[in-house]
Parts: C-alpha cells; sequence; structure tokens
C-alpha cells in the first residue's frame, strides 16, 4: 500500500529534527570534552590519565639534566625521547594567571619592552605530568633576542616557541637600513634564520605563525575574563613536540644523527633541600624599572615547603592550570647590561654574553655569585665569589635578569 504524500512529508520532517538535535547535542557534548583531552603519548602502565595529568609510582631515581629533581624511570622514559621546549610566555598584567609556569623546570624572566617583563619557561621533564588543558603553555608571546641567547643553551637546535617576533621585515641586512625601524641588534626573526633554526632538518623555530590550530590556538575567555587578542595565544607543549619529531628533532637531530645534548652542560645539584639554620634571604623584593609597579617581584620562603613562593605586584600568583601558587627551589638574580628601548618600537637589550655579578637565593639564605657565559652556545655558569661554581637545590629554578645596579631587598 503506497503512503500518502502527507505521511511521506511528516516522517521526513520528524527524521530531519531528530537528526538535529542528536548533532547540536554532540557537538557541545564534543565542545565541552576538548578542554580535557587525553595525552598522545604511550602511557606507561603505572602513569593512569585522570582528566588529562599523569601519575606515577615507584621510585624517584632519574635526575633531570635541567634542575637535579628527581624523577621515575617511567617518566624518564617520556622525556627522554624528546628535546627540551623554551617558550615565551608573556607577563603583561592583563596575561595573568598564565598556564604552564608550574610545569616548567627553568624560568627566566627579562623586560620585554616598557617596563612589562616576559617569561622564557624552559620545559622537559616536569611536564610530562601533564595538565587539565591540552592548550597548556601561555599566553604566548614574540621573540626577544637575548632570550635566543638563552635558548641557545638548550640543544643543538633548540626547540622555542613565539608568535612572531622583532624583525625588519624579513631583510637579513647586516646593518640598520632607512627602511627598517627595528634596530638591527633587536631583530629577532633575522637572528632565527640565521642561526638555521628555521632551515630544513634543523627547523626547531616553532612560530605560532607557522603551526596549526591543533598546536595553537586563541582563548580569548580562558580565565573567565574577556582579554585583548595579544593576550590570547595557548599551544598544547605535546603538539609542539609532535610538530619537532616531524621535523627530524626528537632526542636526535636526525639530519646529523647527534643527539641534542651531546655538548650540554648541566649544572651541579648537590645542595641540600634544608631550610638555613640562619636565614638571611626569607624575603627578597626588586623592582625590574623603578616605578613600574605592576611588574614588583617579591619572593618568600617558607620553611614549612621549603621553597619560594613568587608575588607579582603585591598579590599572588598562581599557574591557571593547577590554581597552585608559583615557586621556586633556587631563584637567581643575574645583574646584566641593559641597553634601554634602543629604537621606536622600544626594544631592550641586555648582555647575557659575557660576565657579571649576581645573587642565589636558596634554602632562606643569599650567595654573592658572577655568572660568565663565553658565547651564544655556551652554558651559562654560576661561581661563588671564590670562583667555584655554585651546588643548586634539586627543583624548579628561576633566574630573575635584572639591570645592572637595580635595588634589591633582603630580609633574613
Amino acid at each position: 500500500m503506497k503512503s500518502s504524500p502527507t505521511k511521506i512529508i511528516y516522517y521526513l520532517g520528524l527524521f530531519l529534527v531528530i537528526t538535529g538535535i542528536s548533532y547540536f547535542a554532540f557537538s557541545r557534548f564534543a565542545r565541552s570534552s576538548g578542554n580535557n583531552p587525553t595525552q598522545t603519548v604511550n602511557t606507561p602502565t603505572s602513569a593512569p590519565i585522570k582528566a588529562g595529568i599523569l601519575t606515577f609510582s615507584g621510585p624517584k631515581t632519574e635526575v633531570c639534566p635541567l634542575n637535579g629533581q628527581l624523577f621515575t624511570k617511567d617518566e624518564k622514559n617520556l622525556w627522554s625521547t624528546k628535546r627540551p621546549l623554551v617558550v615565551m610566555i608573556e607577563n603583561h598584567a592583563d596575561s595573568r594567571p598564565q598556564s604552564g609556569l608550574n610545569n616548567a623546570d627553568i624560568v627566566y624572566e627579562a623586560v620585554a619592552e616598557g617596563g612589562i617583563t616576559r617569561f622564557e619557561a624552559v620545559f622537559y621533564c616536569n611536564v610530562v605530568k601533564g595538565a587539565p588543558n591540552k592548550y597548556d603553555v601561555g599566553p604566548v608571546r614574540s621573540a626577544r633576542t637575548y632570550f635566543l641567547d638563552i635558548a641557545s643553551e638548550y640543544a643543538d637546535y633548540p626547540l622555542y616557541a613565539h608568535v612572531g617576533g622583532a624583525n625588519c621585515s624579513g631583510s637579513d641586512s647586516a646593518v640598520k637600513t632607512t627602511n627598517c625601524s627595528t634596530d638591527v641588534r633587536a631583530q629577532a626573526l633575522e637572528q632565527i634564520s640565521k642561526y638555521s633554526w628555521t632551515s630544513k632538518g634543523t627547523w626547531g623555530d616553532l612560530n605560532q605563525f607557522s603551526l596549526s590550530y591543533k598546536a595553537c590556538r586563541r582563548e580569548p575567555d580562558r580565565t573567565g575574563t574577556e582579554k585583548a587578542t595579544e593576550h590570547t595565544m595557548y599551544c598544547s607543549t605535546s603538539e609542539l613536540w609532535n610538530v619537532a619529531a616531524a621535523r627530524g628533532l626528537t632526542n636526535m637531530t636526525l639530519v646529523n644523527n647527534t643527539s641534542w645534548d651531546k655538548n650540554f652542560r648541566s649544572w651541579l645539584f648537590k645542595a641540600p633541600d634544608l631550610p638555613a639554620s640562619t636565614a638571611t634571604a626569607i624575603n627578597i623584593a626588586f623592582d625590574f624599572w623603578s616605578g613600574y609597579k605592576d611588574y614588583s617581584v617579591a619572593w618568600k620562603y617558607s620553611v614549612a615547603t621549603k621553597e619560594y613562593i613568587r608575588t607579582n605586584a603585591g598579590q599572588p600568583t598562581t599557574d591557571f592550570n593547577d590554581n597552585e601558587p608559583l615557586t621556586a627551589k633556587d631563584v637567581i638574580i643575574q645583574f646584566a647590561k641593559e641597553s634601554r628601548s634602543i629604537d621606536e618600537h622600544l626594544h631592550n637589550l641586555y648582555g647575557v654574553i659575557g660576565t657579571g655579578t649576581g645573587v642565589l637565593l636558596q634554602n632562606g639564605t643569599k650567595t654573592d655569585i658572577t655568572w660568565s657565559k663565553a658565547n651564544r652556545t655556551s652554558r651559562t655558569i654560576f661561581k661563588d665569589t671564590t670562583g667555584k661554581e655554585v651546588n643548586l637545590v634539586p627543583g624548579r629554578i628561576w633566574v630573575e635578569i635584572l639591570p645592572i645596579g637595580a635595588s634589591v631587598s633582603y630580609e633574613g
């Protein structure tokens, strides 16, 4: 028996309605699930995934070559297939709270321009634990030349993640020309090219403009408050490592079959992790530039947790990923020659190659130190005033790069 046209139209309409409802429900579910994906790694049986976080069991016997912290063999198995990942993370007042700094092994801080500081975070060992957000680091910002000098310590061809950078419209000119408003000394993108970080087989440069949405994306309302576009770029460490692997950069540089750490120099990590009996630096405070209070920093040593806890602009600083305070076992203050606002873009330079003085803060004490870095690819070495290399407390390290002559207060 043939169906009437009215019944056909009725059932067809009902089918379309049900299909539409199902698609809408699925798309909402998929979108809400997108912030907590599982990590694309071969996870050991001892490391179950819980909301993006890996947990590991077993003795911690493996030393992280970057900061001396102990990890399990399963954790080492994860990081040992990679090379360190260096990421530029901004510290503009509107960018806080940042994501991922508590997963970094080492963090450097210096002024980017106009008294506003920027972080260069080095990820390798600690990041294997994962994060509840797939796009776990940011907001990511642009490259600066002195940060390139530091990144060069972390591989023959380091992985350097950033969003653009100071440049001269792609010119490789060795001198400043009338057509370029960026001083040649600040032309970060030209330097990256010169170092072969954008060449086939050694392409460690992870400029967001050359990456897919899978690696980095904008999240304007990530922290619950709508942010300006420049404060919204977040990247996935796991995907950045995947991009690097596809380019032939794992723990090995496949183009020449060498390990990233063939010439890497670890620091010394034999200092005891114990509060000092006589404290000389429980509270430390400083400004990078006088009068720029949004970027004033203080570190307070906690005897209970045996670590320094950071505040910025008088406010406790936390990592958005875990809502935990930003902490460090060692805080190194490195005084460096500053060249301020060298062009109309207000670019700065810091002389991190050469020699200078500084202060090491650990266990509630301060130690006067010197630093030296022979050339761009050399490791920065810190020594006490007798000329002996310092020992660091194993754990996260913060290096604060301050202009020579900057005032720092210490309270025991």
